[in-house]
């Protein structure tokens, strides 16, 4: 057995035998699960995932499922440290699952484990290599804006502006972790867009992107929306309405203060002016947002005569948002998100 298998599953003991009462282990068979335990009636068969990615925990979540057909064993799933993603997954699949850094969800008649809030404790130094990072999520970016569509992996990087090695790479990295596959001509699709835009929002962070927060004097968010949208469209830059702003002119849910614009370049200092803008970060009722990269205003389109970017965008930024930020993800989601099959 390898060393760091040997580790996991000594870890996985471990925290088992803290919070059952007097747990017997056995390690699995080949066939099996990665680890038996037995404490009294209660029977758990665990399986190790080697990371809370979708494609490792999907492929943990089946193997412990078949693993205990026919016995009267629980499956459980363990990763090092699991992400939302990864938690998702699991509940939707209904298996118990644990971390190795100390969280739990397990769920079995006379037992029931919930522990939250402990940190990974097992970061990887460096910059980990990313399917989402800026530019390299123009392909999932692609794919969810024009599922069920499945492309010719050359298409795909004409069409997303990236060379044929860089796509190349993004998408063995996505096919590895079982978030795109082939068909039988090798044109390439999302195989699950919901599971596809869950990996890219655990990973986003709309920090990354360089905002100036000011406050504009306006009676309303609608208004304060309308008078932005204007200037810059005299201004003649890029720009397109994301977040609070965004999910409301596609939805009209919940009322707003926020507006927050992505633009190709911050405005002059006679636009902002213009606008009657003034820096304030504490207290701001408009973010003018420069992007880490142009995809952000792919698939944008008018709105109501305002420039909005594509749904997906406005979700993965309102995650990041403030005021009814997740009510409005959520039925932005529910209405907007809806992929063809």
């Amino acid at each position: 057995m390898p060393r760091r298998q040997t580790a996991a599953i000594d870890q996985a003991k471990k925290l088992l035998g803290a919070w059952l009462d007097h747990p017997r282990f056995r390690v699995g068979a080949r066939d099996g699960p990665d680890l038996l335990v037995e404490d009294g009636a209660l029977k758990l068969a665990v399986e190790l995932g080697a990371s809370a990615e979708a494609a490792s925990v999907s492929r943990a979540v089946a193997h412990a499922k078949q693993c205990v057909e026919g016995q009267h064993a629980m499956p459980v799933v363990a990763t090092p440290f699991m992400g939302e993603l990864g938690k998702r997954i699991c509940d939707e699949a209904g298996i118990s699952w644990f971390d190795l850094s100390g969280n739990a969800r397990i769920v079995a008649p006379g037992l029931r484990i919930i522990i939250e809030g402990k940190p990974n404790r097992f970061l990887r130094r460096g910059r980990p290599s990313s399917a989402f990072a800026p530019k390299s999520a123009r392909v999932a970016r692609h794919l969810l804006v024009h599922h069920p569509k499945a492309f010719r992996q050359r298409d795909l990087a004409r069409e997303t502006g990236l060379d044929d090695g860089f796509t190349s790479r993004i998408v063995r990295r996505l096919e590895g972790d079982g978030l795109v596959e082939r068909d039988e001509k090798g044109l390439i699709h999302a195989r699950d867009p919901d599971l596809l835009l869950d990996a890219w929002s655990a990973t986003y962070s709309f920090d990354k992107h360089a905002a100036l927060r000011g406050h504009v004097t306006a009676r309303s968010g609608d208004e304060l929306l309308q008078k932005l949208a204007a200037q810059l469209s005299r201004s003649k830059l890029q720009h397109a309405a994301t977040g609070l702003s965004a999910a409301w002119l596609r939805t009209e849910f919940a009322g707003f203060r926020l507006v927050s614009f992505f633009v190709g370049s911050l405005p002059s200092d006679k636009a902002l002016d213009a606008m009657g803008f003034r820096e304030e970060p504490k207290g701001a009722n408009v973010w003018l947002v420069v992007p880490n990269d142009d995809g952000v205003f792919d698939g944008a389109s008018k709105v109501g005569g305002i420039e909005c970017v594509h749904p997906l965008q406005a979700y993965l930024d309102l995650l990041a948002h403030p005021e009814r930020a997740k009510e409005a993800a959520a039925e932005l989601r529910s209405r907007a998100l809806k992929w063809k099959s």
